[in-house]
């Protein structure tokens, strides 16, 4: 992801970066349940405390892991131009029903739960490469991951495995999914908002004000995701939604948007 942002950076910036790898908790701690630990600040928080000490200047996140409100002093300065952010289902070619599906995402999980009634739910940690492997060795029938993330790790196939996109009208993406977002100290955006996609920033930042009030964060039941015409919600229990572009548009797109839902929670 760090390689994606600097290819949009002004090359004169390139002499003066420097890289700073950083590994947070969620990324250590491999073994656990995200569902059950509860997901938010855990791929974040080290990154957000490099800003926030000056060690760092701008982090690199996948803006679907970001928590709704982020620590104070810091903000999103800009989002590189999103990906494919649909949910690819990835099962054993020898299944054509899973009976075992493994997932973390509680909002995988509330969508896909009634397409196979009786299913078995569990989780795999690992990097993406591990959980493919897994999958095809036999301990779950099938698996949910992002097309993104596939696709900036070049993988299109895999020995044994059935890629199988899905589409918003089934199953609606993270908010933010598909999308990098840079983060930065406050005093510090506007010098690099320039280089960045308006258009992701617009998207994202509607998805995000939908989950803030549908009153879920990144790892939560919840979903949103604006194609430019509509955004697509999914909200557990209540049910999936699509609002046109016109009914959450103009000056202040978050706060329509937020009024919006609000609006529907209550229908």
């Amino acid at each position: 992801m760090t390689q994606d942002a600097l290819a949009v950076w002004p090359q004169a910036w390139w002499k003066s970066i420097e890289l700073l790898e950083l590994t947070t908790t969620g990324d250590k701690q491999r073994d656990w349940s995200l569902s059950a630990e509860g997901g938010k600040g855990l791929f974040t928080r080290e990154l957000e405390e490099a800003l926030l000490s000056g060690k760092a200047d701008l982090a690199v996140h996948s803006a679907k892991d970001l928590p709704t409100t982020l620590p104070e002093g810091l903000v999103l300065a800009g989002f590189l131009p999103r990906a494919d952010a649909r949910d690819v289902l990835v099962r054993r070619a020898d299944v054509k029903i899973p009976r075992r599906v493994a997932s973390g995402s509680p909002r995988r999980r509330a969508q896909a739960e009634k397409w196979w009634p009786g299913a078995e739910w569990t989780e795999l940690r690992g990097n993406l490469d591990t959980r493919l492997k897994k999958i095809a060795a036999g301990e779950a029938d099938a698996t949910f991951l992002a097309a993104a993330g596939l696709h900036r790790l070049g993988i299109t196939a895999f020995e044994g495995l059935v890629f199988e996109p899905v589409s918003v009208e089934k199953m609606v993406p993270a908010a933010g999914q598909g999308a990098i977002g840079l983060e930065s100290r406050e005093e510090d955006a506007a010098k690099f908002s320039g280089a960045f996609c308006s258009k992701t920033a617009h998207a994202v930042f509607i998805e995000r004000a939908a989950l803030t009030a549908m009153g879920g964060g990144c790892h939560a039941a919840s979903a949103a995701y604006f194609d430019g015409e509509a955004l697509h919600v999914f909200h557990a229990p209540k049910g999936r939604a699509v609002f046109a572009a016109d009914k959450i548009g103009g000056a202040d797109a978050a706060a329509a948007t937020i009024t919006a839902i609000a609006q529907w929670l209550k229908t």
